[in-house]
């Protein structure tokens, strides 16, 4: 239904369309609205069954009111209600509609992944963004000295500058705004270099974390593949925890074989489980009994 409504909300915006199916368009979006105000109210009234202490019932109400998640639900279904209450032409705030896309996220292990990796990368991201701040500010300074006096209508302040700067170190070029004199495509050359490295580093740093994040994730599912063959089987209930497990790290059918797989050969070649009947040692009737 979230997809659908993205479709039915991109499609809107086309004149034509809209003009043809305005009336379906505007049923769908109500059913829509009501489906996702219904999760909206039993999602916060049952917000309390997440916590340890179920006697405080009105506080874990709030802090789920106030939380990302819940704030994008809010958003993407308030602009209906507000076309209501409110005498004026609201029809731009559709648009905010677009954040039931963000909703997904709540379903996507990746996207948790994501949220993971920002948060343990945060630290040399922030130091990261902020010596290209810092370079931003000095590469605007530089330009609106050299080519301010020479082209006053885009280089006529260092905020003016601040374009052409940042369109020269993420190596865009845009070319609307280009430096004229010598120095000025000096200082562009020099800028254009060092951008590239700079630029790339918050990327590394990202690619890095989701390495490191995937590696700590497969860890976990063999940590979790041990325990369970510790009495040499996977039951059914314990084959369902592992799927679930596996779609919450979001790992796929392959590699979660693969990694038990691995499991059972670390566990046979260190003399854990018996290479003909794959049972722990220790389960083995000892000799006459």
């Amino acid at each position: 239904m979230i997809f659908a409504n993205v479709g039915a909300i991109i499609l809107g915006s086309m004149p034509a369309i809209h003009a043809a199916w305005r009336g379906w368009l505007n049923a769908f979006e109500a059913l829509s609205i009501a489906v996702f105000t219904v999760e909206y109210g039993l999602r916060v009234w049952a917000s309390v069954e997440d916590r340890q202490c179920a006697s405080d019932r009105l506080s874990p109400r709030l802090r789920y009111l106030l939380s990302p998640m819940a704030l994008i639900d809010l958003v993407a279904i308030v602009p209906f209600y507000l076309s209501f209450l409110v005498p004026v032409d609201l029809r731009f705030m559709r648009v905010f509609r677009l954040f039931l896309v963000l909703k997904l996220t709540r379903y996507q292990a990746s996207m948790a992944m994501l949220g993971a990796v920002l948060r343990s990368e945060a630290r040399p991201i922030a130091a990261a963004l902020f010596v290209l701040a810092i370079l931003l500010v000095v590469v605007s300074s530089f330009a609106y000295l050299i080519e301010g006096p020479v082209q006053p209508e885009s280089f006529g302040s260092i905020p003016d500058a601040m374009y052409w700067a940042i369109v020269t170190m993420t190596t865009v070029g845009y070319g609307d705004v280009v430096p004229v004199t010598l120095w000025g495509k000096v200082l562009a050359a020099i800028i254009g270099l060092i951008g590239v490295g700079m630029v790339a580093l918050p990327a590394g740093l990202l690619a890095s974390g989701f390495s490191q994040q995937l590696h700590e994730r497969r860890r976990e599912f063999e940590a979790v593949v041990d325990r369970i063959l510790r009495d040499g089987t996977i039951s059914a209930e314990e084959g369902d925890h592992l799927k679930l497990l596996r779609d919450q790290l979001g790992l796929t059918d392959h590699q979660a074989a693969e990694l038990t797989r691995l499991v059972v050969q670390r566990r046979r070649s260190a003399g854990a489980l018996c290479p003909h009947c794959g049972r722990p040692i220790d389960a083995h009737p000892a000799p006459g009994a």
